[in-house]
C-alpha cells in the first residue's frame, strides 16, 4: 500500500442461496444451511472483513431473519441486509431495521434492492415498470426515513399513504443505519442521489466504472449531495497468477454449453435490469472473451445473475487492480468467492497484507517464551511447533 493509500472497506459474501466448488453444477453443492453460513459470518468477523453483504430474492433466505440469526454469533461484523420497498410497508420495515440495529447493537447497514426480475417481483405483490418503481421507491423511503429519524410520519403520495405511522424504539444508529444502492439505470441513479450513502456498482472494466461514477457524482452534485463508491467484484487469488488463473478454469470446469445458453437467455428476457444487460455485454456468453480487461474474469456471469465478475491473479497484481478502483473513488469492496468459507480465508491471508489490511493476528505474531516466532507445522502433542528465530 501507498503511503497515500487510503485503506479499503473490505466487506464479504453470505451464499444465502448456497454455496459450491464449481458453477452451473449440482456437483459439490453446499445449501445455505444456517449452520454453515454461520462458520462463513465468523471467519470473517475474526479474520478482519468489517461487514457481509446478504441478498434477497426468492431463492435466498430472508435477509433480516438470517442476519439476527448470525449477529448472535459475530462481535464486530456489519450487516449490509437486502431490503426491497415494495414488499412490505414502510412502517414494518422501519420496525425490522429498528429491531435488528438494536439487537446486533448498531452493526446494520440498508441495501435497497429495487431492480430485478419482472415475474419474480410480480410474485411478491409488485406489479410496476421499471421506471414507476423507482417512483415509488422515492415515496417509500420517504416515510421509512422519518420513522427511522423522528418516530413518525404522516404522508399521502402516488403509491404510498401513511397516516400517523410511528415508530415506537429508534435505532441505535443516529439517525438512521446508512443506506447502500446499486442501480446502473438513469432513473435508478437519480433515485439514489437524493437518498443513500453510498452508491455500489458491479465489477466493469475501469473505464466503465470511472464513467458512472462521474455520472453519479455529477447527478448528486445537482441535489447538493455527495455519495461515496463501494464495487461488488468476486475474487479468485493465489500465490501466483497462473495458480489463479487456473483455479478460474476450474470454477467453470464442469459448466457446459446448454446451462450458459439458457442461463444468458433467462438474463436478456426475464430481467429489465440495466445493470445485468451491462454484466451480459461483457462477455456475449462466449467462454473466449472472459478476460474484459486485465485480470476482470467474467467466468462467473455465464451462469450467475448479477455480479458477473472476478478478480484473479497472485495478490500483488490484484491489489494493484484494486488500487485502480480506488484512484477512481472505490472506497469499499464487497467480495465473494465459491466456496465462500474458504475464499474467505484466502482472501484475507494472502490480499490484505497487500492492502494494508489487518487480519488475525494472533497466530500471525504468537511467540515462544524465549521471543522467538512459532510456525505451525502440524502433527500431534500440541501443533508439533517448530521454532525460528528472529523477527
Amino acid at each position: 500500500m501507498t503511503a497515500t493509500a487510503k485503506p479499503i472497506d473490505f466487506l464479504w459474501f453470505i451464499p444465502t442461496s448456497g454455496d459450491g466448488t464449481y458453477l452451473g453444477t449440482a456437483d459439490l453443492n453446499r445449501g445455505p444451511e444456517i449452520g454453515y453460513l454461520q462458520q462463513i459470518a465468523q471467519a470473517v468477523d475474526r479474520l478482519g472483513y468489517t461487514g457481509v453483504l446478504l441478498p434477497t430474492g426468492v431463492s435466498c433466505e430472508e435477509s433480516f431473519v438470517t442476519a439476527a440469526a448470525l449477529s448472535a454469533h459475530t462481535q464486530k461484523l456489519k450487516f449490509l441486509v437486502a431490503i426491497r420497498p415494495g414488499t412490505a410497508s414502510p412502517a414494518y420495515y422501519a420496525r425490522l431495521a429498528s429491531t435488528l440495529d438494536r439487537v446486533s447493537n448498531g452493526r446494520v447497514l440498508l441495501n435497497i434492492v429495487v431492480g430485478g426480475s419482472p415475474a419474480e417481483l410480480a410474485g411478491d405483490g409488485i406489479h410496476l415498470e421499471h421506471d414507476e418503481r423507482y417512483a415509488h421507491a422515492d415515496e417509500f423511503f420517504h416515510v421509512w426515513e422519518e420513522l427511522l429519524e423522528t418516530g413518525s410520519s404522516t404522508f399521502e403520495g402516488k403509491y404510498i399513504k401513511a397516516t400517523n405511522a410511528r415508530l415506537g424504539l429508534p435505532p441505535v444508529q443516529a439517525p438512521r443505519p446508512p443506506l447502500y444502492f446499486g442501480g446502473s439505470s438513469d432513473a435508478g441513479i437519480e433515485f439514489s442521489v437524493g437518498r443513500v450513502d453510498k452508491y455500489l456498482t458491479w465489477g466493469e472494466p475501469p473505464a466503465l466504472v470511472a464513467e458512472k461514477i462521474a455520472k453519479v457524482r455529477a447527478a448528486a452534485a445537482k441535489r447538493g449531495r455527495e455519495v461515496s463508491f463501494g464495487i461488488r467484484l468476486h475474487f479468485i487469488v493465489r500465490e501466483t497468477d497462473e495458480e489463479a488463473w487456473a483455479a478460474a478454469d476450474k470454477l467453470i470446469s464442469k459448466l457446459d454449453d446448454e446451462t450458459i445458453r439458457e442461463a444468458q437467455e433467462q438474463f436478456v428476457n426475464q430481467s429489465d435490469s440495466v445493470g445485468q444487460k451491462r454484466m451480459a455485454a461483457l462477455h456475449g456468453g462466449r467462454r473466449d472473451k472472459l478476460e474484459v480487461s486485465p485480470n476482470l474474469w467474467a467466468g462467473v456471469g455465464l451462469v450467475r445473475a448479477g455480479a458477473g465478475t472476478a478478480l484473479v491473479g497472485s495478490p500483488k497484481t490484484v491489489a494493484a487492480r484494486l488500487r485502480e478502483y480506488q484512484e477512481l473513488g472505490i472506497e469499499t469492496v464487497i467480495g465473494s468467492g465459491y466456496p465462500h468459507l474458504e475464499e474467505a480465508y484466502r482472501v484475507a491471508e494472502l490480499l490484505f497484507p497487500e492492502l494494508g489490511l489487518k487480519r488475525d493476528e494472533q497466530r500471525a505474531g504468537f511467540r515462544n517464551e524465549f521471543g522467538a516466532k512459532q510456525i505451525f507445522a502440524g502433527g500431534s502433542h500440541g501443533g508439533n511447533l517448530k521454532v525460528v528465530s528472529g523477527s
